[in-house]
């Protein structure tokens, strides 16, 4: 399997690597985050490059896809809508705030996972705590932060990133 990727990116990832002279497999989470900052998501043959890269079984590679929550397995929307829904967030309308997000952008699906609109704009999914406790409901769009986020307060913010 080829894969073929821009130069400044596995430019990016050879300096990582040296980051970690005992052990390559040290750079695994930093290559994967690379990866995912390059390509949305960590795919198939992004494993399989990625432990060839760093003389690992792609299972090695897989097993930390799957457990860190951080890393996606599939393309996500442009913007991605993350919605706290603990305790001080869903007391404080965190279901009202995703619910207002899926309508406004017509996205559906099951809540349980990130969903995207039909144009592929955004997604929208529920997190754990982005302790904030005291501002719920918060709410993360792509790495930008926002507290007290109403439904009113999210058709702003869905005009702000369009």
């Amino acid at each position: 399997m080829s894969v073929s990727l821009p130069a400044e990116l596995e430019k990016k990832i050879d300096e990582v690597i040296t980051h970690y002279p005992v052990s390559k497999r040290s750079a695994s989470l930093p290559v994967l985050h690379l990866w995912q900052e390059q390509f949305g998501f960590i795919s198939d043959e992004a494993i399989e490059f990625i432990a060839k890269k760093l003389d690992l079984q792609p299972v090695h590679i897989l097993e930390l896809v799957t457990f860190y929550p951080m890393f996606r397995r599939e393309a996500i929307g442009k913007h991605h809508i993350k919605v706290c829904r603990t305790l001080s967030c869903a007391l404080g309308g965190a279901h009202e705030t995703h619910a207002c997000f899926k309508k406004q952008t017509g996205a559906q699906g099951d809540d349980h996972g990130p969903i995207s609109s039909p144009d592929g704009k955004y997604t929208i999914e529920y997190v754990e705590c982005l302790a904030a406790c005291g501002t719920a409901p918060v709410v993360m769009v792509n790495d930008d932060f926002y507290e007290n986020v109403g439904p009113q307060k999210a058709g702003e913010l869905l005009n702000k990133y369009k």
